[in-house]
């Protein structure tokens, strides 16, 4: 996994973890609710002008165009095929918008942010049974890996195109998934190597208070 946090010092920097993570629901709810593609095409530039007013550069953006252009070609295909062509553009349009908007997230903050407010969120469903770190590493860490699937798409596409196969197609598609799923193994077996599977704050040795040493003295 690459690391994708980009320091800065903007507004989208210090805005608190918590803030980002409600504006990305408010976001996604708002978009899924959004039926025209006047309206895509609205949350489409606020999602673009988003980065230079947060300091990044739009070539984040353009990267994430090309990463999954080939599954908006299979997406508006299928549409077109069953229902309309519109129907495509607007689930394709959907899935860029979340995921410049989720890249904004991972660009301006750190895995380390994430871990604490997820913590502190699922902290109350201890009592249940549920392991706050384990529940807020995988949380992290899906959120963490999204822009990742342009990546896997570039190495693929070219990967095609050194074996001179010519323009990649729609065919990358199984060599792309084959690659995430090996990249999410990697970091299992990384998380494992660390003993990540158990909270390190359960392994902090606890010291013993001064006025007991003085009393055992």
């Amino acid at each position: 996994m690459i690391g994708l946090y980009e320091p800065g010092h903007s507004w989208l920097h210090r805005l608190g973890t918590g803030w980002k993570f409600l504006a990305l629901m408010l976001i996604t709810t708002a978009l899924s609710l959004t039926g025209s593609l006047y309206g895509q095409g609205a949350w489409l530039l606020f999602a673009l002008a988003l980065y230079p007013l947060a300091g990044l550069s739009l070539k984040h953006a353009w990267r994430t165009w090309l990463g999954l252009l080939p599954f908006f070609v299979v997406i508006i295909a299928v549409q077109w095929a069953t229902a309309s062509w519109q129907a495509g553009v607007w689930i394709a349009s959907l899935m860029y918008i979340a995921v410049l908007i989720a890249g904004l997230l991972t660009l301006t903050t750190q895995v380390s942010a994430m871990l604490a407010l997820f913590e502190r969120l699922l902290l109350p469903l201890a009592r249940f049974g549920v392991n706050p770190w384990k529940v807020s590493l995988v949380l992290a860490l899906t959120i963490r890996c999204i822009p990742t699937v342009s990546r896997a798409v570039s190495i693929s596409r070219d990967a095609w195109k050194a074996r001179g196969l010519g323009r990649p197609s729609f065919r990358i598609i199984t060599p792309v998934l084959v690659r995430l799923i090996r990249d999410s193994e990697a970091i299992g077996d990384a998380i494992a190597a660390r003993g990540l599977e158990r909270d390190p704050a359960l392994d902090t040795p606890h010291e013993t208070p001064l006025h007991t040493q003085e009393q055992s003295a």
